[in-house]
């Protein structure tokens, strides 16, 4: 039995990692195109049909370009920093239920690599961990630019993971579990946690798009300021590994959301999982819809709203759940 978990937790880890990292890709052509019909153009077209082989053409690109490491950058630490933005959004993908469990040739499926009792706990702490590897990325680079933008990441994450601790804390007191498949089937009786916790719910929204440094909160990449951010000295396989973590990371946020407010993939029928899917789908598509729609704001704009207003009200919200719970 232990050799048969030991076999089934591999798979799902390889499956995981190959899929995602696909999705990666085709994420930035869907990203194109989606851009391209808000801005009355065309998006990928030559490469293929309806310009689908862009995605391959852009991962052979990555894999043979020269890797060039610049003169007077911290070496070790410039080479590793791509490999923890990566890792930490693959490794947050362990405590999340991507869909319900099935039966496969007999075999019952779950499919999570691990239902810890403390999943909401451990992403935060993974997603925490991932901002390490943009501020280390522009700290060991030979840029002021790099490490200005690694320093204004850096604040970002730290502040809006401050929002996504608090705005979740109200739908933890509701559920009395930190496990994302006991929020899923508290839902099955209670109905989508949105509607009891609208605050929570945009709250938990807005710090998403700072977490995972998307348009309107994108300070990290400064693409309107000429250059790449914090990537700016990269290039090739160690660049895209930044640019697949950043996208898994949307799919992932998109998972955990549908999930904790809305209501998952039910009682696990395929109505359901495939409606869950949907929810995932509709967010993701409203991270690309945001960037053809609003301009970034300014870091001290972006400051002032995550301390002096998302914060207030995060408190606040928690405060009026645990009087209504009395």
């Amino acid at each position: 039995m232990e050799t048969a978990y030991l076999i089934e937790t591999v798979i799902k880890i390889v499956v995981i990692l190959l899929i995602f990292s696909a999705l990666a890709g085709i994420g930035t052509y869907f990203e194109r195109k989606v851009l391209a019909f808000m801005q009355r153009r065309l998006g990928p077209t030559n490469v293929g049909p309806f310009g689908l082989l862009q995605v391959a053409a852009d991962g052979i690109k990555l894999f043979t370009k020269e890797d060039i490491v610049p003169s007077g950058v911290v070496g070790r630490i410039f080479k590793f920093a791509p490999v923890i933005t990566a890792a930490t959004a693959f490794m947050a993908a362990a405590a999340i239920p991507f869909l319900p469990s099935f039966t496969l040739f007999g075999y019952e499926v779950h499919p999570i690599v691990a239902d810890i009792n403390i999943g909401i706990l451990y992403i935060l702490g993974i997603m925490g961990i991932g901002l390490y590897g943009p501020l280390l990325g522009g700290m060991a680079s030979a840029n002021k630019f790099a490490l200005l933008s690694a320093a204004r990441g850096a604040a970002v994450f730290i502040s809006y993971e401050v929002i996504t601790g608090l705005s979740i804390l109200a739908p933890i007191m509701m559920v009395g579990s930190l496990s994302l498949i006991d929020f899923n089937n508290y839902q099955i009786d209670n109905g989508w946690i949105m509607f009891a916790q609208p605050v929570a719910f945009v709250l938990f929204w807005i710090a998403a798009f700072a977490e995972t440094g998307r348009t309107p909160f994108h300070l990290i990449a400064n693409d309107h300021e000429i250059i790449d951010g914090f990537g700016t000295e990269y290039s090739g396989m160690r660049w895209g590994l930044f640019f697949i973590g950043e996208y898994a990371n949307m799919f992932f946020i998109s998972f955990v959301i549908s999930l904790i407010f809305l209501g998952g993939y039910g009682d696990g029928s395929l109505l359901g999982a495939l409606g869950f899917l949907a929810k995932v789908a509709f967010f993701f598509f409203f991270f690309l819809w945001t960037r053809a729609a609003w301009p970034d704001v300014r870091p001290d704009q972006l400051m002032w709203l995550c301390w002096k207003v998302l914060m207030p009200i995060a408190v606040i919200n928690i405060i009026i759940t645990g009087i209504v719970m009395m």
